[in-house]
């Protein structure tokens, strides 16, 4: 039992020699820091200085011309725009120009001139009454009208092209009144560049 005292009593003082005490700081006193602590002087602030702002560059437009892409759908879609009407109507079993289908044209012939560098096509197309031939044959006429007053506007004939697609490329496919007079149309599409201008 002598043995456990023992061990009780030296135990806690190895522990306090091995860990050690925790030690105090030193305090340290203001005055023996030498530290300069008298207030500074708020600065005068700088007198005012006209600055002339030096004016930015013109911007330029970095949009490039639709007109002049090399996509056609585009160039079509942007004439569109500009009021380019790409269908010229007709009446039932006709190749005779409108009023309408002549002032619609005369804007076109505008635009086409003030734009030599475009090639047309003018397709004829007919609604499905009548047989194939006969229907080939009327596109080809309300093509062939178009064609030609556009040329008597002033735009060049080598600009021009005509095809006549008859009944096969219909707008509209119901057989009613409504629908057929969609088909009965001359459509004009820029397909490409031309030579002329």
């Amino acid at each position: 039992m002598n043995r456990k005292w023992m061990i009780c009593l030296v135990l806690p003082v190895l522990l306090t020699v091995l860990t050690g005490c925790p030690k105090k700081k030193p305090v340290t006193n203001n005055s023996d820091l030498q530290v300069d602590t008298q207030p500074m002087a708020t600065p005068t602030p700088a007198p005012a200085v006209d600055v002339q702002e030096t004016p930015a560059p013109a911007v330029q437009d970095q949009t490039e011309d639709a007109l002049m892409s090399e996509d056609m759908q585009v160039v079509n879609d942007e004439l569109h725009r500009r009021g380019f009407a790409a269908d010229i109507m007709f009446l039932y079993d006709e190749a005779s120009l409108s009023d309408q289908a002549r002032e619609q044209l005369s804007r076109n012939a505008d635009l086409l001139k003030s734009q030599p560098q475009f090639a047309v096509t003018v397709e004829g197309h007919a609604d499905s009454r009548g047989t194939n031939e006969y229907n080939l044959a009327l596109g080809e006429r309300r093509a062939n009208a178009v064609r030609d007053y556009l040329g008597s506007l002033g735009v060049a004939a080598e600009r021009l092209r005509t095809i006549s697609y008859g009944e096969e490329r219909p707008v509209c496919t119901d057989e009613e009144e409504s629908c057929w007079s969609q088909n009965r149309r001359a459509h004009l599409v820029i397909t490409g560049r031309s030579n002329v201008g």
